[in-house]
């Protein structure tokens, strides 16, 4: 164990966590970040960006993360490679260790985001980018008039569904059960929209794709009846699994203050958990927008607080 005292670890390494390492840097309070086991968070396994301000001509989502790394870098933030395994937040400095390497800091900003919940097929991971996606606000626009199949029958579904039709020629939900679970007015209003429309007890068992000037290109899916177990192939172009999102916080769990799914419960307008000089910010607290943008907007608003919070308390 090393006896520096950091100002500030940073646990995660998307948007939001390299955003506090720069605002924190500016600070000169030296961020230590740990980068964990995805560097750059969702947003590598992103084709292209086109919804961040700045970039008009869009950008691959490992090249902007490279980015944000390179700017908080070198304004004196240190990033290393490493898994966060365990936490001591039980007094200060707070202890936390990584790669079984002990680290202490006197004010902790947990960024470590959000999974999206996949189907758990072989091929998903595959076509992940090239034709399969888990978010419809970030990818929507790749299928201007095309097919694209939504999966799930919960709001998230529901949303992402209505939200597709101003993009695609048709949606498809295709839901395990026969009937939604999603909200009364939810399900209204998807079943009102003349674009969308049902595919009822079918999961998807593979995705279909083929190799097309040298990329990867999604053009159907097996489907299974969950009642009689036939299976059948459905022509599309895209599909969009909606079945939920998981924030990474096992590692907190009984140290900070979650709510039922496990998104971290911040006061008022802050950044601030439970435990003082414990902020988080991005999609591990946001479980309504989980955006690029906003992520980094609130790893801005974790670095201000954890600076205020050292400048009062030490």
């Amino acid at each position: 164990m090393s006896d520096t005292v950091h100002n500030v670890i940073i646990v995660g390494s998307g948007p939001a966590g390299f955003t506090a390492a720069l605002y924190a840097a500016r600070a000169n309070l030296s961020p230590l970040v740990f980068e964990g086991h995805q560097p750059g968070g969702q947003l590598t396994i992103t084709t292209e960006v086109e919804n961040y301000p700045g970039f008009p001509d869009g950008l691959m989502g490992p090249d902007m993360m490279d980015l944000f790394r390179k700017q908080a870098v070198k304004f004196g933030a240190t990033a290393l490679y490493k898994s966060v395994d365990e936490v001591d937040l039980s007094k200060r400095p707070f202890s936390v260790v990584a790669d079984g390497e002990r680290y202490s800091a006197r004010t902790l900003i947990v960024a470590t985001g959000a999974s999206a919940k996949l189907l758990g097929i072989p091929t998903e991971q595959e076509y992940m980018g090239y034709g399969v996606s888990a978010c419809a606000t970030c990818d929507g626009f790749f299928f201007k008039n095309q097919r694209v199949l939504v999966v799930g029958g919960g709001d998230t579904a529901m949303e992402e569904a209505t939200y597709l039709t101003k993009h695609a020629a048709r949606v498809t939900v295709v839901h395990r059960r026969g009937e939604l679970r999603a909200s009364k007015v939810m399900q209204e209003r998807a079943r009102k929209n003349p674009k969308i429309d049902f595919i009822w007890n079918a999961v998807i068992t593979k995705i279909i794709g083929k190799e097309e000037n040298g990329h990867k290109k999604l053009t159907g899916v097996e489907l299974k009846d969950t009642a009689n177990g036939t299976t059948s192939e459905l022509a599309c172009d895209g599909v969009f699994v909606a079945i939920g999102h998981q924030p990474n916080t096992s590692l907190f769990q009984g140290k900070l203050k979650m709510d039922d799914v496990g998104y971290l419960i911040t006061q008022g307008r802050s950044t601030a958990t439970n435990v003082p000089g414990v902020f988080a910010a991005g999609d591990v607290a946001d479980p309504t927008y989980r955006q690029a943008v906003s992520a980094a907007g609130s790893g801005c608003m974790a670095a201000i607080d954890a600076e205020r919070f050292i400048s009062h308390h030490d």
